[in-house]
């Protein structure tokens, strides 16, 4: 994505698959989203939504078995709302592709991934030795979150 964001409107343009540098699914890539969350809310048939900053991702909570994907827009890196809404997200059981979209960067992907974010499509394209460094950093974490990785405190009692 080399374009600045689009103020939102009745539909986005979305990533298309070939934007996305870092997936951690086996399915199928799922196309672009297609519809912002009040364009959703409107319609029977998108299986995509755009959720952009202010955007509440509960209002999607009870279409989540239709939903096969969900991109979050992180326009700047320093509006943190979208991991918010992944971990709603996740929480609620959402298990369809989280694409993080934007203004990611490589200090972010950890986090991110801990949200519960599976795909990742950069406006800047991420060095991959450096996103490789950044994904395996810490193995072991202390708090439970989306993912599903064990907590220190877990691996001591077993």
């Amino acid at each position: 994505m080399t374009e600045s964001p689009k103020p939102a409107s009745d539909t986005v343009s979305g990533t298309s698959p070939d934007e996305v540098q870092f997936r951690f699914r086996d399915d199928e890539v799922a196309d672009h989203a297609q519809v912002t969350v009040d364009a959703f809310l409107e319609q029977t048939n998108a299986v995509a939504v755009r959720i952009e900053p202010g955007d509440d991702a509960r209002e999607l909570l009870p279409f989540l078995d239709r939903l096969q994907l969900v991109e979050v827009n992180f326009p700047a890196f320093g509006d943190g709302r979208g991991y918010s809404s992944a971990r709603i997200l996740r929480e609620a059981g959402y298990d369809g592709e989280l694409r993080a979209i934007g203004d990611v960067l490589v200090d972010q992907l950890a986090y991110m991934r801990r949200c519960g974010f599976d795909s990742f499509a950069p406006e800047k394209a991420i060095d991959e030795d450096d996103a490789k460094a950044a994904f395996e950093r810490w193995p072991h974490v202390y708090q439970s979150a989306a993912d599903a990785r064990r907590t220190i405190p877990e691996l001591r009692h077993e």
